[in-house]
């Protein structure tokens, strides 16, 4: 006799999919305020897209110290975002504001 599924079990399966594919995906928010980023050190995974907000009344730009992703000047409330997809230590610091840094972990 062959198996067959049941249909709770199908269903468990239909609704579990679509949570487990935004389990995968994952955001995390920098805030800009009074010349920090805040949280100003993080640890991500693979795939985690940071998006940095300025929440400051001046403008501010976000650049990794390799030039690996740079933002053009942020003015209240602008957005940047960027999508971490390899493992390392990623430095970064705002072009307007040298003394303004971060760091971005990402591990597996």
């Amino acid at each position: 006799m062959a198996w067959m599924a049941s249909p709770v079990l199908v269903g468990l399966l239909l609704v579990a999919a679509p949570q487990l594919a935004a389990a995968a995906t994952s955001e995390v928010t920098v805030k800009i305020a009074n010349f920090t980023f805040s949280p100003a050190d993080l640890t991500i995974t693979p795939g985690t897209t940071v998006t940095w907000v300025n929440n400051d009344d001046i403008p501010h730009a976000v650049v990794e110290t390799e030039k690996t992703f740079r933002s053009k000047a942020l003015d209240t409330d602008d957005k940047f975002s960027f999508t971490f997809t390899n493992p390392g230590e990623f430095s970064y610091f705002c072009s307007l504001h040298p003394h303004m840094t971060g760091k971005i972990t990402v591990k597996q």
